[in-house]
């Protein structure tokens, strides 16, 4: 008690117990110290003061029941995972990769960690991809993200410390098969696994380098573990490859021709790639993404700031 409100620095005039404790007058004494005035210290027997009691130990057993419930279920689903797909130990940490571009352009690499299968969002790093990744080529990308996380790791900076008990990455056979080339090349044995999906795009399962795929969706626990991450990963992905295309095309030219919108704007640059492109298209050219009067618009607005130009 002395701890608690000594370190809350606030101290309420009563203080109700459940049952009598020792040196009750020492205790009231350095309360009200804190406090500047009389603190009472009471052990209902009745009344209202004592259903105050009651309520507040029936809380506490709630919560240290819902406490102690959840974090079962996120041991039991750790056990579960490991066993299924061999790990020697339980997988505490678990770090997830994705890859996301936007038509071909702005590739990003995601990377969670989920600890004792809650996210450690501190730990989450993003990467914008510079020089391995050419258009869509997710290999090449997964290969330069793996690679700068691992230097990272070897050169001793503490946050790539320490390496998970198992690699996530999003995707199939190729995707991990990818991964363990990269861990391989820095002598790590960590366990690799490729999230699977099925045609609908959910969760299907897990693969191992080998080629050993492990079903997860009649093991509910083990699916929604892994279904959430898989989820958390692709969602920082896009989220940071949007706040790139958006800083992109933040005060972008095109913003400033009539009947171009948000919408339109990210169509042109969706099709065409870049803004050097979308000026050198025809009309013709650009009326199969927008309304014809909306690509003379453009057409018009790109030809009149060339002769200014030059």
């Amino acid at each position: 008690m002395k701890q608690y409100y000594a370190l809350r620095g606030a101290v309420p005039r009563t203080v109700l117990l459940s049952s009598p404790i020792d040196e009750s007058e020492a205790v009231g004494e350095f309360l009200s110290s804190i406090a500047e005035r009389k603190v009472e210290l009471a052990v209902p027997q009745r009344g209202r003061r004592h259903d105050i009691i009651r309520l507040a130990e029936k809380n506490a057993r709630e919560e240290i029941l819902r406490v102690e419930t959840s974090q079962e279920r996120r041991v039991k689903s750790l056990e579960l995972l490991g066993q299924m797909t061999g790990m020697d130990e339980l997988p505490h940490i678990l770090e997830a990769y994705d890859i996301s571009n936007f038509a071909g352009q702005d590739t990003v690499g995601s990377m969670v960690v989920f600890e004792d299968a809650k996210p450690a969002r501190s730990r989450y790093r993003k990467f914008r991809i510079e020089t391995a990744a050419q258009g869509q080529d997710d290999y090449a990308s997964m290969t330069e993200m793996l690679t700068r996380r691992l230097q990272r790791w070897k050169d001793g900076d503490e946050k790539f410390t320490p390496l998970p008990s198992a690699f996530l990455i999003d995707g199939g056979l190729g995707h991990v098969r990818t991964a363990q080339r990269v861990l391989d090349q820095f002598g790590v044995t960590t366990p690799c696994f490729g999230m699977v999906k099925d045609d609908h795009h959910r969760t299907r399962g897990l693969v191992a380098p080998d080629g050993r795929e492990f079903g997860i969706s009649t093991v509910p626990a083990v699916f929604a573990l892994i279904g959430r991450i898989q989820e958390e990963v692709h969602r920082f992905a896009i989220t940071y490859n949007r706040a790139l295309g958006a800083k992109k095309v933040r005060g972008s030219s095109l913003d400033q021709i009539e009947g171009v919108g948000e919408k339109r704007r990210n169509d042109l640059l969706k099709h065409f790639g870049t803004i050097e492109n979308i000026r050198a298209a025809s009309v013709d050219e650009l009326a199969r993404v927008v309304p014809r009067t909306v690509a003379e618009n453009v057409h018009d607005y790109y030809e009149k700031r060339a002769k200014k130009e030059k």
